[in-house]
């Protein structure tokens, strides 16, 4: 039975060569439509010691009623300020753990191991899980709307997880097993922290739940070949995601992700097993700006291929997505229009990423700029 998918629109996105194909061939010269001098210069780096740190927060003790109060402020600081912490971990000595987070080591690594596989395959054997016209969903790059745009120096296969009976059928075995018990999980994974954020923000009763309840969820993994010549690359443009909530596991050991805070590239170095999480341009509309998406990009290096794996958790599609009712007062008027959930993601399919231009164009005293 082919799996019953949630009737949302989301566009499709042009084909594109296979970035970890073409890494192969590219030994000096980057191929003119993925030098990227509309970025900053993907290399930037600072002294570790000199910058801030993202957020880590302990799920143990959100869950203690010694420590609840403090861990909770800590996430609705992380989630002001930031719009990003690694999560549920804590220090030991010089030791960071993973605790509590509801998946397991042994399906984490089973996870890591499957994909890693998966990405080696000949490429005769991924055309069989290549884009479709009109989809999505498998291997390419997403948000390409035209043949002159640049291209991301990365690949990435992505997939709707939820709704469905089963996750993706056609992938091989243990993977699609693995994947789908994954995707449950952190369908959980999510939601707990969706709470913990509505109690956070003293949301009224439900209005979290009532939107993300039963949500779809998309999976994308993502590979990032090196490449020669650093400075004329991104793996992945500057962007806020357009979801709810990410959840990532970075698949191996290599830095990639940076975020944008106080005017500087802020790396988040890899930790095993932990996952890192970002709020989306959807919880920053339902909060009325009190959570804020942040910019963030992937790099890439010249020693050696980086992979990470996002998880994307959104509203169920047949609700309208807007600022939540606690959040509108006299004194503080809604910051974004009301728009249907399936509409927002049938628009967001005609644009490409650029920073945060997408919420930005749904911004009340843009309305008139939003250019839809």
């Amino acid at each position: 039975m082919e799996p019953e998918r949630t009737g949302l629109d989301c566009g499709s996105s042009l084909p594109v060569p296979c970035v970890q194909e073409l890494a192969k061939e590219t030994t000096a010269t980057v191929p003119s439509r993925y030098v990227r001098s509309d970025q900053d210069t993907p290399n930037i780096s600072y002294s570790t010691a000199c910058l801030p740190q993202v957020p880590v927060i302990d799920m143990q003790k959100l869950f203690s009623p010694e420590f609840m109060d403090s861990e909770l402020e800590k996430l609705h600081h992380a989630s002001k300020e930031w719009g990003f912490f690694q999560s549920f971990q804590v220090k030991v000595g010089n030791v960071l753990q993973l605790i509590n987070h509801g998946v397991s080591t042994s399906l984490l690594e089973k996870i890591k191991l499957d994909i890693q596989e998966f990405f080696k395959l000949p490429m005769e054997e991924k055309k069989k899980y290549w884009q479709k016209p009109g989809e999505l969903e498998g291997f390419g790059q997403a948000f390409v709307v035209s043949d002159e745009q640049k291209l991301d120096w990365g690949d990435m296969f992505a997939l709707v997880t939820l709704p469905t009976h089963s996750v993706a059928p056609k992938l091989p075995l243990p993977f699609s097993e693995n994947l789908e018990a994954y995707s449950a999980e952190l369908q959980n994974l999510a939601m707990k922290i969706l709470e913990l954020m509505a109690k956070a923000l003293r949301m009224e009763n439900n209005e979290m739940n009532n939107l993300f309840e039963d949500g779809w969820q998309t999976i994308r993994m993502n590979y990032y070949p090196p490449c020669p010549q650093l400075e004329l690359v991104i793996g992945l443009n500057t962007h806020s995601d357009t979801v709810g909530l990410t959840i990532l596991l970075q698949l191996n050991e290599m830095e990639g992700l940076q975020i944008r805070k106080d005017g500087m590239w802020i790396p988040v170095i890899p930790l095993p097993n932990a996952f890192v999480v970002n709020i989306g341009d959807i919880l920053e509309i339902v909060t009325n700006g009190i959570y804020r998406s942040i910019e963030h990009r992937a790099t890439v290096n010249s020693a050696k291929e980086r992979l990470s794996m996002a998880t994307f958790y959104n509203p169920k599609v047949e609700v309208d997505l807007g600022p939540a009712p606690s959040f509108i007062t006299p004194e503080s008027p809604a910051l974004f229009q009301r728009i249907g959930v399936a509409e927002y993601f049938k628009r967001l399919s005609t644009h490409k990423l650029d920073g945060k231009a997408y919420i930005d164009a749904l911004r009340i005293q843009n309305e008139e700029q939003k250019g839809f």
